[in-house]
């Protein structure tokens, strides 16, 4: 049980409350020579159960001081002195252990003085009996409350323990993907752009000697030329985010068709592009996916369809966005197609966003690449 300060009484106070007012009084008061002082003081004292979690001093001061005024008239017993054990609990449970243990020996003190000096009809030993009846329920209320308090705070240091221990392994783990991307980054800027350069560098030098001899620079080296420092270009950006963050860098979406499409055709292949519905912007991780579709499915064509052509279509439709390329190679429809690393790194992006994808040859010759990619995180966001 937690107990809070500042707050409302809930309605299972209020119903305790008024339920130990109606016990003492149907039951325990009607025994008693009591008068209406007494009774009304009976009341108040039970009343103050109302803020006994929330206010839990104040309403063991309201409870001593009925239920001393109760004693001057009629010798406490264990059910009239319950509000009191309950409140004194309680505060000794919120931390006023000195003040609650005081209050509770004024009030012992006063019912003794009270019944030893009054006129109830019990001898003076059967009076102490009850008193020390008394002085035992007030000592299990303040050993039972001191060890719920000393529980709660060993349950708090195990949750925040707990919670340390997560962020501790949540640290961790950033601290390692963080070395690992470094890594990769030592590595792919040690070999590959090194390699890429070393070509963009031949093949400039191959143009510049054609041209000097007035020779015709053929398109495939030019193409080369370009696509190699496109490649340097990208994979620059790529090694800058995985020594930051890991989030694929900008620059890499359908705002670069085509560029995409001019190079390929520098290359020798013949592709097209088609764009349907209205065109707009689209959630990054949605436009860098289907950019990275079109240029594999670009790099296939050219890698394994021969003299083929390809048509690049773009849907923009209202809850997806549907990239297709189709070619015209040689790809027998009897053949399952073989997933490489193209196909596999494709299909992986598409499931990531929740989409479909569809890579297979044609029946009437060819192969396509068909990806569907929802924009639910879009409309979701916008709404």
């Amino acid at each position: 049980m937690k107990f809070e300060h500042g707050r409302r009484p809930g309605a299972a106070d209020v119903t305790l409350a008024v339920a130990v007012a109606a016990v003492l009084l149907a039951v325990v008061l009607p025994g008693t020579d009591t008068g209406p002082l007494g009774q009304a003081a009976v009341v108040a004292g039970s009343l103050a159960l109302v803020a006994w979690r929330w206010a839990p001093l104040p309403a063991l001061l309201v409870s001593a001081c009925g239920m001393l005024l109760y004693a001057t008239q009629a010798q406490p017993t264990p059910p009239t002195a319950f509000p009191v054990l309950l409140c004194l609990f309680a505060t000794i449970r919120s931390g006023h252990r000195v003040t609650g243990i005081a209050v509770s020996a004024v009030f012992l003190a006063g019912a003794l003085a009270a019944g030893l000096a009054g006129d109830t009809g019990q001898p003076d030993q059967e009076i102490m009996q009850d008193t020390s009846l008394l002085v035992g329920w007030f000592v299990a209320a303040c050993v039972a409350a001191t060890v719920s308090k000393h529980r709660q705070a060993f349950l708090e240091q195990a949750e925040q323990r707990a919670a340390e221990a997560e962020r501790t392994r949540e640290e961790v783990a950033r601290r390692r993907a963080g070395e690992e991307r470094l890594r990769i980054a030592r590595e792919l800027h040690d070999s590959l752009t090194h390699s890429i350069s070393v070509i963009k560098v031949q093949a400039g030098v191959a143009i510049h000697l054609a041209r000097k001899r007035g020779d015709e620079v053929p398109a495939a080296l030019l193409a080369i030329q370009e696509a190699s420092g496109d490649a340097i270009r990208e994979l620059r950006a790529t090694l800058d985010v995985l020594r930051e963050s890991g989030v694929e860098p900008a620059g890499s979406g359908l705002d670069l068709l085509d560029d995409l499409v001019e190079r390929a055709r520098r290359t020798g292949l013949a592709a097209t592009v088609t764009l349907t519905g209205e065109r707009r912007e689209l959630p990054p991780d949605v436009d860098r996916a289907a950019y990275r579709i079109v240029q594999e499915a670009l790099t296939n064509v050219s890698r394994h369809a021969g003299q083929a052509a390809a048509l690049v279509r773009v849907d923009y439709r209202p809850g997806a966005l549907v990239v297709q390329v189709d070619d015209d190679g040689c790809a027998d429809p009897d053949r399952a197609p073989v997933p490489g690393n193209g196909l596999t790194g494709m299909r992986e992006r598409v499931t990531a966003l929740g989409g479909s994808l569809h890579a297979a040859p044609r029946p009437e010759g060819g192969f396509t690449v068909r990806a569907e990619l929802p924009l639910a995180r879009e409309l979701e966001q916008a709404s």
